[in-house]
């Protein structure tokens, strides 16, 4: 039997849907990688992304116990209402090989043509059974990606870096947590500009257009889901305090051990100064004081994202496992 979750769904949903989640990741992924946070879960849950709505589907057995789930992101924003993300689909591991996942993928994709979409993209680790089960509905891997990870007491003992890059004169740093200062916010918008240049090769999925009110909230999303967004960036003194350079790493529970990297940005005509690798280092440091219990820090990048890499790898990232981002037109 399936069920569509209540918005926002109750406790003993939620509490269901967790239990699927912790039980595939324990098989899928290897023993080094953090579970996901039931604080995470939850906000996901009951929280959609900025500019979409979302939908939760779950397999029931006769007994009510969950067998399997499934989260559709589907984009509101006019740009991209032609195609949607497939973030979820797990089953238990026990419940495996009985066509609870053929039956979540079929509900999905009814949903989709009936909101009239024409493709689908989703995440998935390579050499997986995630993998194989997408290629047999027709997904082909669009955008190969590498998941990688920074130790960070090994970075800030210096190992195997040298000191922190110093900054050009003119520039200088600043920080915040959450939705950025609003004598900040002009400059940080500026400084977004350049992503609506992102390739993303085959993929659908077009990047939005990051003004003012979708920064602040993206930034909101991060704490009403349970968690903590922390920015630092690159101002330059010179042009009235511009944004010339950012990184932003969230938290999505406070006790989380593991951070994800969101995005890293140095604006065109400063690129080449360093700044990409100056502004992490110097946030690592920032984050290490404001949450030293953070161990490790994750982020995903493409493969052909060549300058990405060599900052990432100056910095201690180290490649944890191959990943793609695979598509399917419907």
């Amino acid at each position: 039997m399936l069920i569509t979750l209540g918005s926002p769904p109750s406790d003993t949903e939620t509490e269901s849907w967790y239990g699927v989640v912790a039980a595939a990741h324990a098989r899928d992924l290897p023993a080094s990688t953090p579970e996901r946070s039931r604080v995470e879960t939850d906000g996901k849950l009951r929280v959609p992304p900025v500019g979409a709505r979302t939908v939760h589907v779950a397999a029931v057995d006769s007994g009510g116990a969950y067998e399997g789930v499934a989260s559709l992101v589907l984009f509101t924003e006019e740009n991209n209402r032609h195609t949607a993300f497939l973030d979820t689909l797990m089953v238990r591991p026990d419940a495996r090989r009985h066509g609870v996942g053929a039956t979540l993928w079929a509900a999905i994709r009814a949903e989709l043509v009936a909101d009239g979409r024409t493709s689908v993209s989703t995440v998935l680790e390579l050499g997986g059974a995630g993998e194989a089960f997408v290629d047999s509905l027709g997904f082909t891997n669009v955008l190969p990606v590498g998941r990688y990870v920074q130790r960070v007491r090994q970075v800030l003992e210096g190992i195997p870096l040298p000191d922190r890059p110093a900054l050009p004169e003119g520039l200088r740093f600043t920080d915040w947590q959450g939705v950025v200062p609003d004598h900040l916010a002009e400059a940080f918008t500026r400084a977004h500009e350049p992503l609506g240049d992102v390739q993303r090769g085959r993929l659908d999925e077009r990047t939005p257009c990051w003004d003012a009110a979708r920064i602040r909230a993206a930034a909101q999303l991060v704490e009403e889901r349970g968690g903590t967004l922390f920015t630092s960036a690159v101002l330059d003194t010179t042009d009235g305090d511009a944004v010339v350079a950012y990184t932003e790493v969230a938290l999505a529970a406070p006790s989380d051990i593991r951070a994800v990297q969101y995005d890293t940005l140095v604006v065109p005509s400063h690129r080449g100064r360093g700044l990409g690798r100056a502004v992490k280092r110097h946030h690592l440091e920032r984050l290490h004081e404001l949450r030293p219990g953070v161990r490790e820090i994750s982020t995903v990048v493409a493969d052909d994202n060549r300058p990405m890499l060599a900052v990432n790898e100056a910095l201690g990232y180290r490649r944890e496992r191959p990943a793609g981002i695979f598509q399917t037109k419907l």
